[in-house]
């Protein structure tokens, strides 16, 4: 499993109502990808969810590195954000865990991103090992859809990526709005630990 999210910044009085027509109108074309676990197409908003921005910034789960590598440089999808809006940088972390939570079957409307980094003075080791545990007891709460562990090892930064099927949820991090959420491979993707 792999970790990917881009972020469009926008001017704080960009009309929001152009990305989720943007949403509306082409999310649906990644339903079927291949490789691809779910695609979360997030917004923050300015004066909405406590953003003091405008952002357009989805988020993958990739089941498999080919679905990724064709999505950015097979002409699979990621050209039309170079059209749109000229080059992102793009973050990825590899995949450390994935678990469902019980509104598995709930639309998501929210999502958050918590990023921690990894002190230099703690093993890794200890310090995943940790975090996994976390994990699981974050899965069990409610309005969680899924939720998964990342680690990007350039940087030492560990990122929780968690779905909600609640609009204001009760957890820490960067908060989004949900638009549409594709999973064409999201059975697919392994449950659990990534090794």
């Amino acid at each position: 499993m792999h970790a990917m999210q881009y972020e469009i910044s926008l001017p704080t009085d960009y009309d929001m109502d152009i990305i989720r027509r943007r949403v509306e109108t082409k999310g649906h074309l990644l339903d079927s990808f291949p490789g691809m676990g779910l695609k979360a197409y997030l917004i923050r908003e300015a004066g909405v969810a406590g953003s003091t921005v405008n952002q357009y910034a989805p988020f993958y789960l990739w089941q498999s590195l080919s679905g990724m590598n064709h999505f950015l440089w097979g002409g699979g999808g990621f050209r039309n954000i170079l059209g749109s809006f000229g080059r992102p940088a793009v973050r990825n972390w590899t995949g450390v865990a994935f678990e469902p939570g019980p509104a598995r079957a709930a639309i998501p409307r929210a999502a958050t991103r918590h990023t921690e980094p990894l002190p230099a003075e703690v093993d890794p080791t200890d310090f995943v090992a940790q975090a996994l545990d976390e994990l699981r007891q974050h899965a069990g709460r409610e309005g969680v859809h899924s939720t998964a562990l990342a680690v990007d090892p350039r940087h030492w930064e560990m990122v929780r990526f968690t779905l909600w099927a609640d609009v204001e949820p009760d957890a820490t991090g960067i908060r989004y709005q949900v638009l549409h959420l594709s999973t064409p491979h999201l059975d697919d993707v392994r449950q659990g630990r990534q090794w």
